[in-house]
């Protein structure tokens, strides 16, 4: 097995790099993580890494010295830089000193396993990477989005927002509404509105139930709020929308 290394100052990007690729694939560990290029240069004369991911923005040393130390003496690795800027200087510089891409963070599933898939064919064209009988894609990602789609369903009248599930599974929230989206048709805020509002449209078929009880049960603690979110949803107020089910 291959050694990978992981140079981010962002814990989550560490961790949904770790989670998104797909090591044994291509005959990878697990990366090694670390938070600067000082230690990222300490850490491959340890490891030997054949594939680093790194940021260009961090502290102690950045990705643009640490790519021109490294690329010099370490001849037999690949470099694939993970930034959050879509700068040319930058990648004009990844580029000439090694790196096979260069990738913008939110990173997605594809893109970084296209990256890893370039790297290491260009390193060991002569391997086999691809799936042998049995073996499936890493499903984690795919197992968040359900995981969250799930727990709207159940907890719906809670206050829930994105930036809980981003730190609970170490994802940004922008990518986990791009591929809660690109998998259900909503982002994660649409898809909970249509699921409060739905359930909305249910309880005040009920004409004993108070609408201020209503908007509690489904997730808000002020009625007017409420009213006004039904409103934008349905194009009518609750009461309105009452009366015609009860006149249907």
């Amino acid at each position: 097995m291959y050694k990978t290394l992981i140079i981010d100052d962002e814990k989550p990007v560490r961790v949904a790099i770790s989670k998104l690729g797909k090591w044994s694939r291509y005959h990878l560990d697990r990366p090694v993580q670390v938070s600067n290029g000082k230690e990222g240069l300490k850490a491959m004369r340890e490891l030997k890494p054949a594939l680093v991911f790194l940021d260009m923005q961090m502290p102690v040393m950045d990705g643009r010295e640490f790519l021109e130390k490294a690329s010099r003496e370490f001849t037999e690795c690949a470099f694939i830089v993970i930034s959050g800027y879509d700068d040319f200087e930058y990648a004009r510089s990844a580029i000439r000193n090694g790196a096979v891409d260069y990738l913008l963070k939110p990173v997605s599933e594809e893109d970084l396993n296209t990256a890893i898939d370039k790297a290491m064919k260009s390193l060991y064209p002569e391997e086999d990477f691809s799936l042998s009988e049995g073996e499936r894609d890493n499903p984690v990602a795919e197992d968040v989005i359900e995981l969250i789609k799930d727990h709207i369903d159940t907890n719906y009248s809670d206050n829930i927002k994105v930036s809980d599930f981003a730190e609970q599974y170490f994802f940004s929230g922008e990518y986990l509404s791009r591929l809660f989206k690109f998998r259900y048709g909503f982002n994660i805020y649409e898809y909970l509105l249509m699921v409060r509002m739905e359930r909305a449209k249910e309880l005040l078929t009920d004409g004993e139930i108070k609408i201020q009880d209503i908007a509690m049960r489904t997730g808000y603690s002020d009625t007017n709020y409420f009213s006004k979110a039904f409103r934008n949803y349905t194009g009518l107020t609750p009461s309105d929308y009452r009366r015609r089910q009860e006149n249907k």
